[in-house]
């Protein structure tokens, strides 16, 4: 594959014109039924969801939800970006996959994104029965950008006391605008997939004119204060990328502050491995670990 080692204006205008992801042809050999919903934000923007369920007329009890955010740098991708994912659970424990298109910095900045999130996610659990969902159930999860939204999301929930969110999966999380850990060091002046210099063009699209204390912990997590009362954690990252070490600190933070995490560290894997390369052995093993890791969760939660 191409890598690069920077981004730019001109360069992110080239790679939102590629094609998007193609879900119709992951959605071919599944019996699912998709539903398009778009819901309103506090500012009257527009945020699409896609809802896919299991194709089944006699269900008789409610579905885990997987709330999906997808990753990009917060800069690109829409709602089908790494779907397959998700997908997987549907096809494994009969989830209902619900994807979000968040708008895009640096279009949009400063909280949009995750307040995009947020509110999509309020509407899912207020429509839970139309949809099939068990309230109780609903776990955020995302990859990338989108893990660092749904860290966001998750302590927004908390602060606010709504909805009840059952787990966070994730994945290569982007939580810290900061990018000075020695994995953010050791991944720069070089190509790859997500290397320092993307990072900081991303973080800096996103932010705009905060800095310092006006960056809120809820647009970069690995800020915020107290991680006591999150819901259980999955975080898994690989060791040779710029978030290793965000990611690690932050399962740390919550095992400090007395919460449940699980980390998994996968030894070599670059960013977003096993979404660019699933056929892998360490991508296939990382993902069955999750998926494993949300069976064991949400049945406990069943």
């Amino acid at each position: 594959m191409p890598l690069m080692s920077q981004l730019s204006q001109e360069v992110l205008a080239q790679l939102r014109g590629l094609p998007s992801t193609p879900v119709e042809s992951l959605l071919a050999h599944r019996s699912v039924d998709r539903c398009e919903i778009t819901v309103p934000v506090k500012d009257g923007a527009p945020t699409p969801l896609s809802v896919f369920s299991p194709a089944r007329t006699d269900r008789t009890t409610a579905a885990p939800c997987i709330y999906w955010m997808h990753g990009g740098g917060m800069v690109m991708g829409d709602r089908f970006s790494q779907i397959d994912i998700p997908l997987e659970w549907l096809d494994e424990f009969g989830a209902v996959v619900v994807s979000v298109d968040y708008r895009l910095a640096p279009e949009a900045t400063g909280t949009a994104l995750v307040d995009d999130c947020y509110q999509g996610l309020l509407w899912v659990a207020e429509h839970a029965a139309e949809l099939g969902i068990d309230p109780g159930r609903i776990v955020v999860a995302g990859a990338s950008a989108g893990g660092g939204l749904a860290a966001g999301v998750t302590l927004l929930a908390r602060d606010l006391g709504t909805p009840a969110i059952a787990a966070q999966m994730l994945i290569c999380p982007m939580l810290d605008h900061r990018n000075t850990s020695t994995s953010s060091c050791q991944y720069s002046d070089g190509p790859g997939v997500w290397t320092r210099e993307m990072n900081e063009f991303g973080w800096r699209c996103v932010l705009g004119d905060l800095t310092g204390d006006q960056v809120p912990a809820y647009v970069s997590p690995a800020l915020a204060d107290d991680l006591s009362g999150l819901p259980t954690t999955y975080i898994d990252t690989g060791s040779a990328e710029v978030f290793r070490d965000e990611d690690t600190d932050y399962a740390t933070r919550i095992w400090a502050a007395g919460g449940q995490a699980e980390l998994h560290v996968w030894a070599g894997g670059f960013h977003g491995f096993d979404a660019l390369y699933p056929q892998a052995h360490i991508s296939a093993t990382a993902r069955r670990t999750r998926t494993d890791w949300l069976v064991r969760v949400l049945n406990s939660a069943a």
